[in-house]
């Protein structure tokens, strides 16, 4: 089966990337999802003001999502390279888990990263999302235990790196 295309995600398809985005952090076991984490994966459309939030729609249908953060200055971004960018809120369908989608989300961003001349791209992930986690150093994001932090009691983030070239 072909991969579904990637594109920006269109403003009425937001409200579909948030439920996207809480049933798949929702279903990773043991990942606390409180509510203010789900008011943060369901706000797109104020993400989407200064983010690329991209979507891969089968049948019409968001079966992924993820969000590219432009620079350090954005709202939505976890770092503060002025040359760096970021990936945010990456989420696969499981009926379309294993398949490669969650590389070419993140690929996607690397371009836009790239394009935009960009040197670095950072990332976050969660001790829960161990496939994610092997995704991304299998892809050459290097592990930066200096960019780990913690948002809220319970909930570490793990940063990681990418150099562009």
């Amino acid at each position: 089966m072909p991969r579904p295309p990637i594109r920006l995600a269109l403003p009425d398809e937001y409200d579909a990337v948030g439920h996207l985005l809480v049933r798949s952090y929702a279903a990773i076991p043991g990942m606390p999802v409180s509510e203010g984490l789900i008011a943060e994966l369901t706000d797109v459309r104020a993400r989407a003001e200064d983010c690329v939030v991209l979507a891969a729609i089968e049948a019409g249908d968001v079966v992924g999502t993820v969000t590219y953060v432009p620079s350090h200055v954005v709202a939505a971004a976890e770092f503060d390279d002025p040359d760096g960018a970021g990936i945010r809120m990456l989420a696969v369908d499981p009926a379309f888990r294993g398949k490669g989608l969650g590389r070419a989300l993140t690929e996607e961003c690397l371009r836009h990263a790239k394009a935009a001349g960009r040197t670095t791209v950072y990332l976050h992930t969660t001790p829960w999302m161990v496939a994610a986690g092997r995704m991304y150093e299998a892809m050459g994001f290097e592990r930066r235990r200096d960019l780990d932090w913690t948002p809220e009691p319970g909930v570490k983030l793990l940063g990681y790196r990418y150099e562009l070239t």
